[in-house]
C-alpha cells in the first residue's frame, strides 16, 4: 500500500499550556514539528509536546526558527550562514536532550516559517542548516521543501530527506509556494485542498495558478495545526487517503 507522512508545527505557544488542537491533531499525523523556543514555545512547551508525540506514537522533529517570537519566525532577516547554523545547533540542540530526557530519540528536522523559505532559494542558507542537522546527528531526517535547494544542499551532505508539500498552499510554475502576500497563495475550501493532496502524491504533480502541470515530489505532507480549520481538514484529509487507498506513515 502507497503511504505518504502527515506532519504538523506543534507546540507553538508559551507559559502555561492550552494545547489547542495539538492534542486531537495527534490523532491524525505521523510526524509533530516542535518549536524551539526561537519563533514560539519554550521548554516546558516543547516537553509537554514530545511527551504528548511520544505517547500518540507520532515522530518527533525539531522546527527550528528566526529569533523572532514578535513575527513569529515569519519576517526575513538578514543573518550570515554561519549565524543561520548557529541558531539551529542550538535549538536542534535543545530538542534533542528533551526527547533523550523521555526516553527516545529526534527523527527530523524542518525549518519554520521565513528561514525555510528564505533557505529554499538560497543555497548557502539551505546548506547551514543541513550542515547544523547532520552535526547534530547524521541520522536525522530532513524535512524541506520539495524540489527546493533545502533538499538538494542536504542531499549533496549526505542526508536523508523528505520532501514536502502543502495541502493549504498554491503553487507556482517552477514548483514554489505562492507568497503569503498575494490573495490566492491559501487554499481555504476542504475539498480542493484534499483533492491536491491526493493528486501530489497519486500522481506526483500539482496545477499551478496559471493552470500548468508541475511535476512534484510528495514524501510528507504538511498540515498547519494554527490555521482556524486544521482539525476539520485532518479529518477529512485522513477519510480521504483510506478511501483513495493510502496509508498514513512516518517518513
Amino acid at each position: 500500500m502507497q503511504s505518504v507522512d502527515l506532519n504538523c508545527d506543534m507546540g507553538e505557544s508559551f507559559g502555561t499550556w492550552t494545547m489547542g488542537n495539538d492534542e486531537a491533531l495527534m490523532n491524525y499525523i505521523s510526524s509533530a514539528n516542535i518549536a524551539c523556543g526561537f519563533h514560539a514555545g519554550d521548554s516546558t512547551i516543547m516537553r509537554k509536546t514530545a511527551l504528548l508525540a511520544l505517547q500518540k506514537g507520532v515522530a518527533i522533529g525539531a522546527h527550528p526558527g528566526f529569533p523572532d517570537l514578535q513575527g513569529f519566525g515569519r519576517r526575513n532577516m538578514a543573518l550570515s550562514p554561519i549565524e543561520v547554523y548557529d541558531i539551529c545547533i542550538y535549538q536542534i540542540g535543545a530538542m534533542i536532550n528533551v526527547v533523550k530526557a523521555l526516553g527516545t530519540t529526534l527523527h527530523h528536522v524542518k525549518p519554520h516559517g521565513a528561514l525555510y523559505n528564505m533557505a529554499a532559494k538560497d543555497a548557502r542558507l539551505a546548506n547551514a542548516i543541513a550542515q547544523a542537522t547532520k552535526d547534530s546527528d547524521t541520522g536525522l531526517i530532513f524535512y524541506g521543501l520539495s524540489g527546493s535547494l533545502l533538499i538538494s544542499e542536504a542531499e549533496k551532505i549526505g542526508l536523508q530527506t523528505a520532501s514536502e508539500v502543502f495541502a493549504d498552499r498554491t503553487y507556482q510554475n517552477d514548483g514554489s509556494l505562492t507568497p503569503r502576500t498575494l490573495a490566492n497563495a491559501m487554499i481555504e475550501n476542504t475539498e480542493e485542498a484534499v483533492n491536491q493532496v491526493v493528486r501530489m502524491i497519486k500522481d506526483k504533480t500539482v496545477i499551478s495558478t496559471d493552470g500548468n502541470i508541475v511535476p512534484i515530489k510528495a514524501d510528507t505532507v504538511c498540515i498547519h495545526g494554527d490555521s482556524a480549520h486544521a482539525l476539520e481538514f485532518a479529518k477529512a484529509l485522513s477519510n480521504k487517503l483510506k478511501a483513495e487507498g493510502l496509508s498514513v506513515k512516518t517518513a
